[in-house]
């Protein structure tokens, strides 16, 4: 990518990943001390604040290095937020809920990001730079909705796969957890993830956005 390209590309999503990243975990924070669980609580972490939550290299150097060799997906994490689910008041069922207000706090920033792009354009905003922001807000925002529900441990859809699974079957998969990473990893590298999961995911879930901002676009048209 060339370095004209790769700063406006910087400059366009760091708010948009510093925001998605944080607002991510301090939602499972906020849930897991609704549950039952001041873990995170009391270690500071259900904030807006996102020195709390970033991470050097999965916050910042990872989104860099997607950016720089031009990935069609840019992945950014944050510090994962620690929660102790045998503190839960019912563990297996409200696990799912803890990990599922990660992926549903982005799809809410992606839909308000797509409100400040329809407001932006009805008010005759032109500027590429907060244009170009709106639409990686939504982009980045979607991006982590869909990966993070891929039901394998320890993504959030892996937590949420062994909070539905009867008990059996549940304690088979959590097995999987302390691999979990090196697998999510391979499965990058042969673009299994992208092909079979990210793309058909993100592709529903524009689709619903859209949806959903449809009326609003029509009224600001």
């Amino acid at each position: 990518m060339p370095i004209d390209q790769l700063i406006s590309a910087i400059t366009t999503h760091a708010i948009p990943v510093i925001f998605a990243i944080t607002v991510h975990e301090a939602a499972h924070g906020y849930a897991a001390r609704q549950f039952g669980d001041n873990t995170a609580w009391m270690m500071g972490r259900v904030t807006l604040n996102p020195l709390k939550h970033i991470d050097p290299f999965s916050t910042i150097l990872l989104p860099l290095l997607l950016l720089l060799i031009s990935s069609p997906v840019i992945l950014g994490a944050a510090k994962p937020v620690p929660v102790r689910f045998d503190r839960l008041r019912r563990p297996k069922q409200d696990m799912v809920w803890v990990a599922l207000a990660g992926p549903a706090a982005n799809l809410a920033m992606a839909l308000i990001w797509g409100i400040c792009l329809l407001l932006l354009r009805a008010v005759g905003i032109q500027e590429a730079f907060f244009l170009d922001m709106c639409m990686a807000g939504i982009s980045v925002n979607t991006v982590l909705f869909a990966f993070n529900l891929f039901p394998l441990p320890p993504l959030d859809g892996g937590r949420i796969l062994v909070g539905l699974l009867p008990v059996r079957q549940a304690l088979a998969v959590s097995r999987i957890e302390p691999y979990g990473f090196f697998i999510v990893v391979a499965l990058i590298y042969f673009q299994v993830i992208s092909y079979f999961w990210m793309y058909p995911v993100m592709s529903i879930t524009r689709f619903l956005i859209n949806l959903v901002l449809s009326p609003l676009a029509k009224i600001l048209s």
